[in-house]
């Protein structure tokens, strides 16, 4: 009765809001809106109306955008037969930091696991578009599975870090007021926080402790919420490593592979038909990110929706370093409100590059990272009350990535409810990054627990937690460098002078369990082409070692994809 009387309630507010072109029916354990409309936001708005205070009702989105596309997802070009009949134990469809980080865990016992990922590497949507920051969960509240593997997770990271052999830094984090008539409200929310929601590293500091961490503030401030548990990685350095360690235990990756229909029959996934053949997984694992939606609906077990965020983030030159030695902002939303926006700040990366950003903004486009002037003048007019200082001119490159919100604003980790052989890894946000560790645990106990049922499931005794990282020479001692160069003279032929890269570590990247021979690819695993210059002078030198390395002519080298070439017809070899 009680769910007659609310969707007679939603559907009235509905009719109120929309005139009726929208209504609402709760069926199948699910909220679907419906209808059409003509303007995304009124969309977002009528989808966010609906939502319930019971966690297992999900909102999901059936209203129709007239006048707009909303754009079908890019697919590779690549078509072959490479897997086909393969029949994994598990199918993880994702290469983010979820998927990878929870092919790393099930690598722990001896199953046949198989990532795929559309893309031609891995990280290339958000999880390789953030700002790497490890939150400590202060803007949480408790009761959200966010908030509960936030606290988990963000613990976990000195150990996995250093299992995986990833530059991770605990910076802390302020969040800065300047109005000192606000301390008593905010005590009372720091008590709050520490005693009742966890986060039990929670102080306020005084505008004297505060000026001696952090002398580039904003002078106006009085007093900052801090957390010293908050750090930075590279997310998709950390995406990687994971990747690279569950490779190392047996795991197989194949990436320019994209999940294009499954065969359900009887609640059960019996097949899964990609553009590299026919799969035969027993379980499937739906880390998609913003197409977690899209994985659900092939599956026949959509009950949620995902709907897109863009938010843009600028990296400034390594020169202004010195103006943030942590994460600073001067917002603070002290009340959770109906619709959502990204406070953003400053964060000093763990290569010591000030990062400023990022904004929120609604899209139906789950692929669109273009970056609009308007994203950074806005993100830049909040962030320079933070930081005397601050200045658009120091920018050296920038980014924007979408984000994977579900209308609850929430994560959703469970079992298929419709369909029995898929596990949910869908609508991670931020602080998705944080959380990955712990939410790769709970699914390996998932997969486990339901592939007990059907098989012996045992532990792999040569499970191997550590992953060796290749060598950064620019974190050497004079000493260690010269030894290096000693076994190996390609150690001492610098290519990218920006982030002193040598040609032995480009070669160690093409060499490395992930392969992804691509100037982008390299320029992920180490860096070159991430300074000053942006690869304006190591670009062709990093063409030319990947096109001997792979055999291939200078113009057949690819930025990214296999329609990014660097060169157009035959190219003169480079100097090295």
């Amino acid at each position: 009765m009680s769910r007659i009387v609310s969707e007679k309630s939603l559907n009235n507010k509905l009719r109120e809001a929309f005139n009726g072109n929208v209504t609402v029916h709760i069926e199948n354990n699910c909220i679907r809106v419906t209808g059409k409309l003509d303007n995304w936001d009124d969309i977002i708005k009528a989808c966010r109306m609906c939502v319930s205070k019971d966690k297992n009702l999900h909102v999901v989105n059936d209203i129709q955008l007239i006048g707009s596309k909303i754009p079908d997802m890019r697919l590779p070009k690549e078509h072959s037969k490479e897997l086909e009949g393969e029949r994994p134990d598990v199918l993880i469809v994702g290469g983010g930091i979820s998927g990878a980080s929870i092919a790393r865990e099930i690598s722990k016992w001896n199953l046949s696991i198989l990532l795929v990922d559309k893309e031609p590497d891995l990280a290339l949507q958000a999880s390789g578009r953030n700002d790497g920051e490890v939150h400590p969960g202060i803007d949480l509240n408790k009761g959200s599975l966010k908030q509960h593997y936030v606290l988990l997770g963000n613990r976990m990271f000195d150990r996995i870090c250093e299992e995986l052999d990833v530059p991770f830094k605990r910076r802390g984090q302020y969040v800065c007021f300047s109005n000192r008539c606000l301390y008593p409200l905010i005590a009372a929310f720091a008590w709050q926080r520490k005693y009742i929601c966890g986060v039990k590293d929670t102080r306020l500091v005084g505008r004297r402790e505060l000026r001696s961490a952090e002398p580039n503030l904003n002078d106006e401030f009085s007093f900052a919420l801090y957390n010293p548990s908050a750090g930075c990685v590279s997310p998709y350095g950390l995406t990687i490593a994971y990747a690279e360690n569950a490779v190392q235990n047996g795991a197989k990756i194949s990436l320019n592979t994209a999940v294009l229909d499954m065969d359900v029959k009887n609640g059960q996934i019996l097949s899964v038909n990609t553009n590299k053949g026919t799969l035969y997984p027993k379980i499937v694992i739906n880390a998609a990110g913003t197409f977690a939606e899209d994985i659900a609906a092939m599956a026949k077990d959509r009950f949620f929706s995902i709907h897109p965020r863009k938010g843009t983030n600028s990296i400034l030159d390594k020169k202004v370093a010195h103006l943030i030695n942590s994460i600073a902002s001067a917002k603070f939303i002290m009340k959770q409100k109906k619709t959502n926006t990204k406070g953003g700040g400053i964060l000093r990366t763990v290569d010591d590059n000030l990062l400023v950003g990022p904004n929120a903004v609604e899209t139906y486009e789950k692929e669109n990272f273009a970056t609009d002037r308007s994203s950074i003048e806005e993100v830049f007019n909040k962030q320079k009350k933070t930081a005397k200082g601050l200045s658009e001119r120091d920018i050296i490159t920038y980014f924007t990535g979408v984000r994977a919100a579900t209308f609850e604003e929430d994560f959703i980790i469970e079992k298929g409810r419709k369909t029995k052989n898929i596990i949910h890894c869908a609508g991670i946000q931020s602080p998705g990054l944080t959380t990955a560790p712990a939410v790769a645990l709970d699914i390996e106990k998932m997969v486990i627990e339901q592939l007990s049922e059907m098989q012996q499931v045992t532990r792999k005794e040569s499970f191997n937690p550590k992953r060796k990282t290749i060598p950064i020479l620019r974190e050497m001692s004079d000493a260690e460098r010269t030894r290096l160069i000693q076994k190996n003279p390609d150690y001492g032929v610098i290519i990218c002078r920006c982030e002193e890269i040598s040609k032995g570590e480009i070669i160690d990247a093409l060499n490395s369990p992930i392969s992804v021979p691509t100037v982008d690819g390299i320029k992920k695993r180490v860096r070159p082409g991430m300074g000053r210059c942006q690869g304006g002078f190591c670009m062709p030198l990093i063409s030319q070692i990947i096109s001997e390395h792979e055999n291939i002519q200078m113009h057949k080298v690819n930025k990214s994809n296999t329609d990014s070439y660097i060169t157009l017809g035959e190219a003169k070899e480079a100097s090295l």
